[in-house]
């Protein structure tokens, strides 16, 4: 498994009207377009990374239940008494 800090370039395509907005934006926040590529994915992937977990924590939580304080009166046989 590659160190976090390994960096691997890519190549995108994009149409010559994105990639002039893209400059201009990247001009204003000070950057460049792969910095603005980089901190977008970055933020995706990070935002996608907490989902899971979220999803996961929320599905121990539904297996284990939930007691909101009720209890139980009755037994089997008394529920089923006609």
């Amino acid at each position: 498994m590659p160190a976090p800090d390994d960096k691997q370039n890519i190549t995108l395509r994009l149409s010559r009207q994105v990639i002039q907005k893209a400059r201009v934006l990247a001009a204003r926040r000070s950057t460049s377009i792969t910095g603005l590529l980089t901190s977008q994915l970055e933020q995706l992937t990070e935002a996608d990374d907490e989902y899971e977990r979220a999803m996961r924590r929320a599905i121990v939580r539904m297996k284990e239940g939930f007691h909101l304080g009720g209890t139980h009166k009755l037994d089997r046989d008394g529920l089923h008494e006609r």
